[in-house]
């Protein structure tokens, strides 16, 4: 997918199986939320072709649109309306009857516990609140995929596991499939099934989240130094992997806590002093950056990756 001279989506492929959640994590810019878009008809690809429930994006783009549920990064209620009036305006527009919408307003209103709340007005709901009752309107009409763009952003912790919690029930109990971006490491690590690792557009590493940790195949130390020669540590017959960024390095360690003596004798004897020390087993975190060398943060605070009006 190309925005004038920039190719925003660059030659990804992937499948996501019946009844799967499937994310796809990465810095603002990497090209999730224009994946995402052109999955659900709202951009059309400029090359390339993909299906959702085996209908293709392009030719007969109100089936598709028939058949997904979507949940916008930027919020999209009537903020004017009820939480009723928001959902059974959202099903009459998929042409359900009265009563069908009726019986399925009560099923997801309670789904995402707003049931006693649908006659306020969407202006006087949490931002928590707002996030569960987008959910359940794109839940309304029976999707067979639901589409979440950055579901938790700018939730606070608490409301954001409370997120996750409808989101896994929602999948157990009507095994709808379910696509998600997210930013957030945690947030992919506990809902997905699958990750696909995106950054600059392509997606540069696709697995369950404990194989992608694994790839990293030891413990991480990441060592906080004053300069130096870092690249000295790739010469240590323990190290698998050296990844320097700003002042820290991260080390793949085989049995890192018992070489943290050997590493800092090391680094005394070349000069190179250590601040601070931290070992912890691989993140999906360290998986980013083994692939791209540098952290999710580092990618959200570079403008020149960022694609203006397209991501955030």
């Amino acid at each position: 997918m190309k925005f004038k001279n920039v190719n925003a989506v660059n030659g990804i492929s992937f499948d996501v199986d019946d009844g799967e959640i499937f994310g796809l994590l990465g810095p603002n810019g990497a090209g999730k939320t224009t994946t995402m878009r052109m999955l659900a008809t709202l951009l059309s690809p400029t090359s390339g072709s993909a299906s959702v429930n085996g209908i293709d994006v392009t030719r007969d783009k109100n089936a598709v649109r028939r058949s997904i549920g979507m949940v916008f990064q930027e919020p999209a209620l009537d903020r004017q309306l009820t939480g009723r009036e928001n959902l059974d305006f959202h099903a009459w527009m998929y042409g359900m009857k009265k009563a069908e919408r009726k019986t399925r307003m009560a099923e997801v209103l309670k789904l995402v516990e707003l049931d006693g709340r649908e006659n306020d007005l969407v202006e006087d709901y949490s931002g928590g609140m707002q996030r569960r009752l987008e959910i359940a309107r794109g839940l309304m009409h029976f999707p067979k995929v639901l589409f979440l763009d950055e579901p938790t952003l700018g939730l606070d912790t608490q409301t954001r596991r409370r997120i996750w919690n409808y989101i896994q029930q929602m999948n157990r109990s009507s095994g709808t499939t379910v696509v998600l971006t997210t930013h957030y490491m945690e947030e992919a690590d506990v809902l997905c099934g699958r990750v696909g690792i995106m950054d600059k557009g392509v997606i540069v590493a696709l697995d369950s989240p404990a194989s992608l940790k694994n790839l990293i195949g030891a413990d991480v130390l990441e060592l906080e130094t004053d300069g130096g020669d870092c690249g000295a540590f790739d010469g240590l017959d323990f190290v698998k992997k050296t990844v320097k960024h700003q002042n820290r390095i991260s080390l793949s360690v085989v049995n890192g806590e018992r070489k943290i003596p050997s590493l800092l004798e090391f680094a005394r004897d070349r000069g190179i002093s250590v601040r601070s020390v931290e070992l912890h087993r691989p993140s999906l975190e360290d998986v980013f950056l083994h692939y791209t060398g540098s952290t999710i943060q580092e990618r959200d605070a570079s403008p020149a990756d960022a694609l203006p009006g397209r991501e955030r």
